[in-house]
C-alpha cells in the first residue's frame, strides 16, 4: 500500500522509552530502513503471535542493515515483562504518555479503546514513508512479508 495519505510531518523525529527506560530516537536510525510496528496490547493472543513472528525474522532484518521498532501504549514495565517472558530482542517502545501521541501521528491509535491499532509503517533510509499496512485489532498481519519488504529496502 502507498503512503496511506499520512501527513508529511508524520515522520518528524520522536523519542519513546524502551523497556529499560532508555529514550530511543527515530533520528538515530537515519540511514537505515525502519519498520514501525504498532500493536494494541502486550500478552494478547494476536499481538504475541505477531511479535513471535517478528522475533523469528529479526536476525535477517538486522543482517540487511534495517531496524524494527515495536510500539504500543502499554507501560514500559509491562513491555519489559512481555519482552523477557517471550525472549524478544528487538526494541519495544512505550507510547504510554502522552498517551498514544506517536501512534496518533501515524493514524495508528484507537481513542475509544485507548490503544495503538495494528499498523506497520515502513520507512526508507531517509525516513520517508514508503508503505503502510493496517489490520483490524482482531486480525493478524503478514509480518513475514512486511519484514521481507523492509529487508529488501536496505540495498544489502
Amino acid at each position: 500500500m502507498v503512503a496511506d495519505r499520512l501527513a508529511a510531518d508524520a515522520v518528524r523525529d520522536f523519542s519513546l522509552p524502551d523497556t529499560h527506560g532508555v529514550e530511543r530516537r527515530l533520528s538515530a536510525l537515519r540511514g537505515r530502513p525502519v519498520a514501525l510496528v504498532f500493536f494494541p496490547f502486550a500478552f494478547t493472543a494476536v499481538c504475541t503471535g505477531e511479535l513471535r513472528e517478528l522475533s523469528a525474522g529479526y536476525p535477517a532484518v538486522r543482517e540487511a542493515g534495517a531496524e524494527v521498532l515495536a510500539i504500543s501504549t502499554d507501560t514500559r514495565y509491562a513491555l519489559r515483562v512481555f519482552a523477557e517472558t517471550e525472549g524478544f530482542v528487538f526494541p519495544l517502545l512505550s507510547d504510554f504518555w502522552p498517551h498514544g501521541a506517536v501512534a496518533q501521528r501515524f493514524h495508528a491509535f484507537d481513542a475509544g479503546r485507548g490503544c495503538a491499532t495494528r499498523a506497520t509503517v515502513l520507512l526508507d533510509a531517509e525516513q520517508r514513508i514508503v508503505s503502510v499496512d493496517r489490520a483490524r485489532i482482531s486480525a493478524t498481519r503478514d509480518i513475514t512479508a512486511e519484514l521481507a519488504r523492509l529487508a529488501g529496502r536496505s540495498g544489502v
